[in-house]
């Protein structure tokens, strides 16, 4: 800096001489200790131009005389201990509300560690070790001492595993010249300490009138509501259309209520069995369930719309309903965001503005290092398919799992260092420092516009009682709590703090209390009184009872040969592997009489028809481009370059975008994702499929908690489409089943469709009713058992006519059986591959005389088609036995679910039997020899072959 007069050649320093000099040297030193105590017109001078010239010595610092700036090894030695402040501030900082058991102390911020002595570091001029030291720093103690205040104060950092430089070093300016820091006026200061008061008010409201009700307060937590506050001022400013939130139970009322608008009246109300009385919702509130089955108060979310200043527009802030599954809501919320985010209007890929929508996410302390779908939602977080822009993180940390200790839960320090692993910046704030709390959220907020990349707040607090409020934390935790019980709460002591620096006054914080508390009585006084106590049961929506039966799906057949002839399209000089263009030639002429569409061609016409009707699709899953069984091929790679090319993206008829990615090696993140990216873009049909279908166990939570019940609970719609390939071949336990049984155990309410084709054209009809209904009440799931080898078998081709003339059929008859109706007196019956392999035996066997036999395929088993059952059944009135026939072990597949059903259709005098694997508790035997000699029993028992395949009918 200067000490030049602007406009001059004077340097200000020359205007004092003798006495002067030492009397400015005096003042200097005063100025040093405490800027107030000097005269205010020389604080002026010296907050612009340092210490006196004859004060400063090299690189225009004040030198205590005697200073050895020549000392390199000192020099270096403080460079090591400013770094390591700046690595490991956070080891000594007062992060913890309620303070730990030990002193929190590290040697590796302490100066002796480093052969320092206080005389050492006031010699060092303070550029040499921290080159943007602010003026009134001035050697290397006053650097320490300032370092200290912004690395180890109330708020502290872990930045150093971000190896970008241009984010690491923003980080470090916004921490080292404090802009990160909110700066509150008096007025703003009051309306935090309502806020917080309001936060607190609220819970004491309901502990004393709903009396041992659960509610998972948030107290010890209450400042993470003006965090989340303040985040959504700040998205509103900015004029983002969706705010996303996902959490878990801690402190979810309260959000409710205060960030979601929910009103206080209808959260009463859903307190059932209230002591006091019994309450409904007030007139214009939201019902108590949003599903028919409804879920309980503290797992639902909400919707609410937040206009700008400006009143320009608004921002749509959701928080999103949440099982007591914890983490496993953070892929669904980031599903939601990235719908949000994509525009899907345009033919060709989506075009994703991040600007459109961001996610909250907030964790629990214990689950955030224990749930593996943390560490897989951070795994999607910058990936092509997933990535949102960036999501702010902030731990709930109440230093608890319920009952069990951080060392007992966690391998780390903190519960935060999973994140490092993915290079996410992280702060620790005090949660009883609202203010340092609200810089934290300003910082992640900024980090999050500026890179668009997640950002992790760990909010240090406590628990004030126990994991809710019927349990009894004393007994496990007698020590922490007996701490917890003599602290004051965030708001009384913020309210102190404000008093002492007047901007309160005495009295004041009492008064805000009181109203808020006679509020919420009001409030609940005046609510009405449901006089029977007794709530009905809601029904099923007449949508949701649908069979989707009237939905008509062909597509004419001039316009699949153009669609097919654009696909078949390329750019110019793009070329594709040889071998690999022979086979995609081959459907050039697979629309024409006497050719057949394959099941691949049959999924590319479907996708083709489906963009032309301007309904866009997204489909995901580990090898999906390909496929699995490299049949797909809908991203084509380029020999020479690399470079890709989707036909999707070139088929002029494409009304809307088509996006297609090979997710990441895991199921529970990606399948909450699609989930959640289904719920929110309704009009797009989402595609996941597994590599192999039993993979789909591992996101059981999704398909239990979210997929299969999720409208029942909370009213939210999905036509996610689930491709679990299925088929038992002799590969083994886990590449045969796709654990069909557990969908079936799970079906009900016509919650989704449950689907085993075996053509073609069955799969081309199934895909567009299922685009079809996305956007309709009619909106559910699909799983469908989808094939392996079947993919090349030529009887699962289907002619073009079946497409174009055709729609889906739930229940399908073997071609060339039951011409003779009188003459049937068997009807095997199963879904699948199985069904194949029963054709082929009896085409095989085509001198036999099958008159006796009829075969039928339940293409989809949930719903099952039984009015179709039955009217074929009626059909043929000397039917004696029905077979269920199926691949899978008796106790999993179908049977267990269809034996129902099929004992309500048959007569007295029929006899119902099953033919199939033996109980098992491996879904499939490993020896393919084995799985061989038992698919042949299977068939020749369903049609009653001897070995050497003659019938024994008549004999």
């Amino acid at each position: 800096m200067s000490n030049k007069i602007s406009g001059s050649n004077t340097n200000i320093w020359e205007q004092f001489h003798g006495p002067n000099m030492g009397y400015i040297e005096e003042q200097y030193d005063l100025y040093l200790d405490d800027p107030t105590r000097v005269d205010a017109s020389l604080k002026e001078v010296f907050d612009k131009y340092g210490a006196p010239d004859w004060m400063q010595g090299q690189g225009g610092q004040a030198v205590e005389q005697g200073a050895s700036s020549g000392d390199i090894k000192k020099v270096t030695s403080a460079m090591k201990l400013v770094e390591a402040i700046r690595r490991n501030g956070h080891l000594e900082a007062n992060i913890y509300a309620v303070p730990p058991q030990e002193e929190r102390y590290s040697p590796l911020l302490d100066s002796k560690t480093y052969g320092l002595s206080e005389k050492d570091l006031e010699s060092i001029p303070a550029t040499w070790i921290w080159e943007e030291a602010p003026n009134h720093v001035h050697n290397g103690k006053q650097v320490i001492q300032e370092l200290k205040k912004y690395y180890a104060g109330n708020i502290s950092f872990e930045v150093d595993h971000v190896h970008n430089d241009e984010e690491h070093n923003w980080i470090q300016h916004k921490i080292e010249t404090g802009a990160y820091q909110v700066s509150l006026d008096n007025d703003r200061k009051k309306e935090l300490l309502n806020q917080l008061t309001e936060v607190e008010g609220f819970e004491h409201f309901l502990a004393k009138t709903f009396v041992a009700q659960k509610r998972f307060s948030i107290e010890g937590l209450d400042v993470m509501v003006p965090m989340l506050d303040y985040m959504v001022r700040a998205s509103s400013e900015d004029k983002m259309n969706d705010i996303m939130m996902g959490m878990a139970h801690r402190g979810r009322l309260n959000v409710l209520a205060h960030i979601l608008g929910k009103p206080y009246e209808k959260i009463f109300s859903e307190f059932h069995h209230a002591p006091n009385k019994e309450l409904v919702p007030s007139e214009g509130s939201m019902g108590i369930n949003y599903g028919w089955t409804g879920d309980v108060k503290y797992h639902f979310g909400a919707s609410r719309d937040v206009k700008n200043s400006h009143e320009e527009r608004s921002t749509r802030v959701t928080l999103a309903h949440n099982p007591s599954h914890l983490e496993f809501v953070n892929p669904v919320v980031e599903g939601f965001t990235r719908a949000a985010q994509d525009d899907r209007s345009e033919r060709g890929d989506v075009s994703q503005d991040t600007g459109k929508a961001f996610s909250i996410l907030i964790h629990g302390d214990a689950a955030f290092p224990g749930e593996g779908v943390v560490a897989e939602t951070l795994n999607m977080s910058d990936l092509p398919g997933y990535r949102a822009g960036g999501s702010i993180h902030i731990i709930a940390n109440n230093l608890l799992g319920f009952t069990t200790g951080q060392k007992e839960g966690r391998s780390t320090r903190y519960a935060s260092d999973l994140a490092k692993g993915y290079e996410i910046p992280i702060i620790h704030v005090n949660a009883d420092d609202p203010e340092a709390c609200l810089s934290a959220v300003q910082l992640a907020y900024e980090y999050r516009q500026k890179f668009h990349k997640d950002f992790l707040i760990d909010l240090v607090g406590y628990r004030r009682y126990g994991h809710n409020e019927m349990d009894e934390p004393r007994g496990t935790q007698p020590y922490l709590y007996q701490r917890i019980d003599q602290q004051p709460t965030v708001a009384t002591r913020y309210a102190q703090h404000l008093q002492e620096e007047g901007t309160i006054s005495e009295g004041e914080f009492d008064q805000v209390k009181e109203t808020i508390d006679q509020k919420l009585k009001d409030i609940y006084e005046n609510m009405k009184e449901n006089e029977t106590g007794e709530r009905d049961v809601k029904k099923l929506p007449e949508a949701v009872e649908s069979k989707l039966e009237d939905i008509e799906t062909a597509v004419p057949l001039d316009q699949l040969k153009e669609l097919n002839k654009g696909l078949l399209q390329r750019p110019d000089n793009f070329n594709v592997f040889r071998k690999l263009e022979k086979i995609l030639q081959r459907r050039e002429n697979a629309l024409e009489e006497g050719n057949k569409v394959d099941w691949a061609l049959g999924e590319s016409l479907a996708f083709a028809s489906i963009l032309a009707d301007g309904k866009p699709i997204r489909m995901t899953g580990q090898d999906s481009q390909r496929g699995t069984f490299a049949h797909r091929h809908l991203v084509l790679h380029d020999v020479e370059d690399g470079s890709t090319y989707c036909p999707m993206h070139g088929l002029e008829q494409a009304q809307a975008s088509f996006s297609i990615h090979n997710s990441p090696l895991n199921e529970t993140g990606v399948l909450g994702f699609e989930y959640g990216y289904s719920v929110q873009a309704p009009e797009a049909l989402v595609i996941w499929e597994a590599q192999y279908g039993d993979f789909a166990n591992a996101g059981q939570v999704i398909i239990d908690q979210f997929i299969s019940a999720g409208r029942a609970k909370w009213g939210e719609k999905s036509s996610l489409v689930m491709l679990l390939p299925h088929g038992y071949e002799g590969q083994g336990p886990e590449h045969s089943s796709a654990r069909l049984e557990r969908f079936l155990t799970l079906s009900a309410e016509h919650n989704w469709t449950v689907a085993n084709v075996t053509s073609a054209a069955q799969y081309f009809h199934l895909l567009r009713r299922q685009a079809e209904i996305g956007d309709r009440d009619e909106a559910r799931p699909l799983v469908l058992m989808s094939p392996k080898s079947l993919i090349r078998n030529q009887r699962v081709a289907s002619d073009g006519k079946l497409l174009s003339e055709g729609k889906f059929e739930p229940l399908l008859e073997q071609p060339g059986l039951g011409k003779n109706e009188e003459q049937v007196t068997r009807i095997v019956i199963g879904s699948g591959k199985i069904m194949v392999d029963i054709e082929e035996a009896i085409d095989e066997a085509k001198d036999n005389n099958w008159d006796w036999l009829h075969v039928l395929r339940a293409e989809q088993i949930y719903p099952f088609p039984d009015r179709q059952l039955q009217e074929t059944l009626e059909r043929y009135p000397n039917v004696k036995e029905i077979v269920w026939v199926q691949e899978e072990p008796r106790n999993m597949g179908s049977w267990d679910f269809v034996k129902e059903i099929l004992y309500e259709l048959i007569g007295d005098d029929q006899e119902l039997s099953y033919s199939g694997r033996p109980h098992r508790s491996s879904p499939a035997v490993g020896e393919p020899n084995i799985h061989k000699t038992e698919q042949n029993r299977i068939i020749h028992e369903a049609l009653k072959l001897n070995k050497g395949g003659d019938t024994n009918e008549g004999n």
